[in-house]
């Protein structure tokens, strides 16, 4: 009888099998498609890099920033099967950068070229006196990063401590939306800039937020294909929150029926509030990454050596113990594989200059094949981690992206008032004024 049994399911296994190896081999054959179609489509965006030059007196809070963001970088809208799976139509996304050339301060956003007169029109409408400029990247002045090279690294890429439905500190929580007159500022972009007005000469300091408009989605626990995107998930992410506090109870005077109480202690209270708020606003997929490079004669001498340690520190203000921080991983160093090994010299230069390039081909989204194939999340210790990677295949790291809405983002990424005065920080000296219209012709 036994025997029986292993023969007929044998047998249905040999039926099965040759069914279920085509359907495997479509599933990867259409993935490998889908991934060479958007590559392809990818090659034919033209990028283009725009310095924003702030007006000398920032006057508006960062909530025109928000507006900012949401008129001139929020493009979702609805691809049909051609366009996704035959033409590889991505949607776009943008870099949001501050960087510091040898103390010198600078405001950057690159933009695929089509939405380069929206992003100025909108600039201007927020921010009449800045002035908008296309530049060359100023990355490629580094050419890379080896031991033949003049330039050494540093760099890191960031995630969100906690469920990315808690925000971070923002300027909210500064009071700058209540707009205070300076001498009363407290703007949490000050330590990033003070820090990259620091950097001396054959230094430089980098930080990009690649952003795209938020589609991600999530699947609904108890069913099989069903999704729910980020703002749903923050309302589940509420509901646990609120669960261990709700009680049931029968009513007196109608047995048979329930009502259900939320008893929440108080502490909590701020912490609904914050989760409910980051819902009611625009959300964007996002990627957090900095750099340090110098001079090889400067990056391991004196006191500049801390400016690497540093530069990891600059995104603490946004941290809130109840709600959500940064957190940084992908590290370019010695224990960036983990373990009880620790990476060559030669492997820490190769993680820098991989980081390097990453940076500027501001890669968040979209990945080259290699980044799926070869993900140091793929491969883990010891015998791989340990032999192949760090011997053979060098695994690449896997950038981690999280939701935030338009005022987290205002919050990273605005121009700050006239209390801080770092003279490396360019601004528009005055106002350009239109000509009066009486003039004779």
């Amino acid at each position: 009888m036994i025997d029986a049994l292993f023969g007929l399911a044998f047998d249905v296994l040999r039926a099965i099998l040759p069914y279920a190896g085509v359907v495997v081999l479509g599933i990867i054959a259409w993935r490998f498609w889908v991934h060479y179609i958007q590559q392809d489509f990818i090659s034919g965006i033209e990028f283009v890099l725009l310095e924003i030059i702030p007006p000398r007196e920032v006057l508006r809070s960062p909530k025109a920033m928000e507006l900012f963001f949401t008129n001139a970088l929020y493009h979702w809208s609805k691809k049909g099967g051609k366009e996704e799976y035959w033409q590889g139509a991505v949607w776009f996304w943008f870099s949001l950068e501050i960087a510091s050339i040898e103390g010198q301060v600078h405001f950057y956003i690159r933009t695929p070229s089509r939405i380069k007169s929206l992003i100025e029109t909108q600039m201007y409408a927020q921010y009449p006196q800045a002035q908008v400029k296309v530049v060359e990247d100023y990355t490629l002045a580094v050419d890379e990063i080896s031991s033949e090279s003049e330039w050494n690294g540093w760099g890191c890429e960031f995630e969100l401590k906690k469920h990315e439905a808690y925000p971070i500190r923002s300027y909210v929580d500064y009071g700058l939306d209540k707009d205070p007159k300076e001498e009363f500022k407290v703007d949490p972009i000050s330590p990033v800039i003070e820090f990259f007005g620091s950097l001396g000469k054959g230094e430089q300091a980098w930080m990009q937020i690649v952003v795209t408009p938020s589609k991600k989605m999530y699947h609904t626990h108890g069913t099989w294909w069903q999704k729910h995107d980020w703002v749903e998930e923050g309302h589940i992410v509420l509901e646990k929150l609120a669960e261990p506090y709700i009680s049931t109870r029968e009513k007196a005077d109608r047995p048979g029926t329930y009502s259900r109480e939320v008893r929440m202690p108080k502490w909590l209270d701020e912490v609904v509030a914050a989760i409910n708020n980051k819902t009611l606003k625009l959300g964007f997929e996002t990627g957090v990454r900095l750099m340090y490079v110098a001079k090889k004669e400067v990056f391991p001498v004196g006191h500049r050596t801390n400016n690497s340690r540093n530069i990891r520190l600059i995104l603490r203000q946004y941290s809130n113990p109840y709600l959500n921080s940064f957190e940084r991983h992908n590290s370019t160093q010695g224990d960036a594989y983990s373990g009880i090994f620790t990476a060559s010299s030669k492997t820490v230069l190769l993680l820098a200059n991989r980081m390097l390039h990453e940076y500027r081909e501001r890669s968040f989204f979209h990945l080259p094949l290699r980044h799926h194939i070869f993900s140091k999340t793929r491969w883990h210790w010891p015998i791989p981690e340990v032999i192949t990677l760090d011997i053979f295949i060098k695994a690449y790291f896997h950038p981690h992206t999280f939701i935030l809405n338009v005022e987290e983002l205002a919050t990273l990424w605005h121009f700050p008032g006239q209390i801080l005065k770092v003279p490396t920080l360019e601004r528009i000296e005055s106002k350009e004024a239109s000509p009066p219209p009486n003039l004779p012709i």
